[in-house]
């Protein structure tokens, strides 16, 4: 068990304050305009926060599912409007493009074509961190966090810093080649990462100690399979699954995992899986587990996940627009980016209210 605990009160659980889906009843508003409710004690951002460098890097990665359309992801992202929106918060934004491996000939499948494009993502992860940005991977399937996750444990490790990772999905992608019932690599990144057995000449050379799974955390947990499931209990893995969120709501176990990145003054990676959302609020994805985050819930974790000051590094993955409606799921997923990189209500496009005459807001 996790710490000690049953599988859904890890970093949480017993003895925890009951608390609505939203966590409403923590802190009675002081101020009803610029009272925010999600409070830890952490770096919070200021009122008025600094503007960051991002750097957009698409992947457009799907020989890790056998699933097709995720390849898609990066152009449906950037059809929705991603670049304008990070760009209309303040924050400079410079679109990378597309990485493509050296070499792979087309159609390439399994564990090398998985390598190369880990390790094309891995460079330019890395490259974006020395210079200072925020590298934002767009996939995409769920093998390229192997590269994106490669490339923060290498710029931590020459930097002397702790990384930690957030992981937001529905499955546990713990998996390996033996445990795993599809052979799909999208259900193996951390395993890998984590320095199970069956990855050999995934990484670049030489590589980085393997991830700690102590500094792991998977949040949003609905689906697990029975091989990693053992292997989640074995490494100690830290877990937040949807029963403990129906149970605590979103704010009180993600406060425990932000205050633990933030005592150890981590780099905080958050890999985001659109099948971490209900499949209503975002049904583009080929893994789709009904019982998911609600869209106010998502929103909420991107909230506290921006006002921490500790996210240095994202993906957003497993977007299938050929499985989309009307591009609904890349807006959904480019509102949430959007919250986390600081667009809070009052930063949003005038509210009725506001678009209504001066006689009529005056008669009200």
């Amino acid at each position: 068990m996790p710490n000690g605990k049953p599988l859904g009160e890890s970093w949480g659980g017993a003895g925890a304050r009951p608390l609505d889906r939203q966590g409403a009843a923590l802190h009675p508003p002081k101020d009803p305009v610029l009272w925010d409710p999600v409070v830890f004690e952490g770096p919070m951002r200021d009122f008025h926060e600094a503007r960051q460098r991002i750097a957009l890097i698409g992947a457009p990665i799907e020989v890790g599912t056998s699933e097709p359309g995720a390849l898609m992801g990066p152009a449906a992202l950037r059809t929705a409007g991603l670049v304008r929106t990070l760009a209309d918060l303040g924050h400079g934004i410079e679109d990378r493009g597309d990485i493509a491996p050296a070499g792979l000939p087309p159609g390439a499948t399994g564990l090398p074509a998985v390598a190369a494009w880990a390790q094309a993502l891995s460079e330019a992860v890395e490259a974006a961190l020395t210079q200072g940005c925020v590298p934002l991977a767009a996939g995409g399937d769920h093998s390229l966090s192997l590269g994106s996750v490669d490339g923060a444990m290498r710029h931590c490790a020459r930097t002397g810093k702790p990384l930690m990772v957030l992981w937001l999905d529905a499955h546990a992608d713990f998996n390996t080649p033996e445990t795993s019932p599809s052979g799909n690599v999208h259900g193996m990144p951390l395993a890998a990462l984590c320095g199970e057995p069956g990855f050999s000449g995934l990484f670049r050379q030489p590589a980085p100690p393997p991830l700690d799974p102590n500094q792991v955390h998977l949040f949003g947990l609905r689906s697990v399979d029975a091989g990693e499931r053992a292997l989640v209990h074995a490494r100690q893995v830290g877990v937040t699954d949807m029963r403990a969120i129906d149970e605590f709501g979103v704010v009180a176990p993600l406060r425990r995992v932000l205050e633990r990145a933030a005592e150890e003054e981590a780099h905080l990676h958050v890999s985001l899986d659109i099948d971490f959302l209900d499949p209503s609020v975002a049904p583009a994805v080929g893994t789709a587990v009904p019982g998911g985050a609600t869209f106010r819930e998502a929103h909420l974790i991107m909230e506290m996940l921006h006002d921490s000051g500790l996210v240095r590094s994202l993906d957003v993955v497993e977007l299938n627009p050929f499985l989309d409606e009307r591009g609904r799921s890349a807006r959904v997923l480019v509102e949430l980016v959007a919250s986390l990189f600081g667009r809070r209500i009052l930063d949003r496009a005038a509210s009725p209210l506001e678009t209504l005459p001066t006689e009529q807001v005056k008669r009200g």
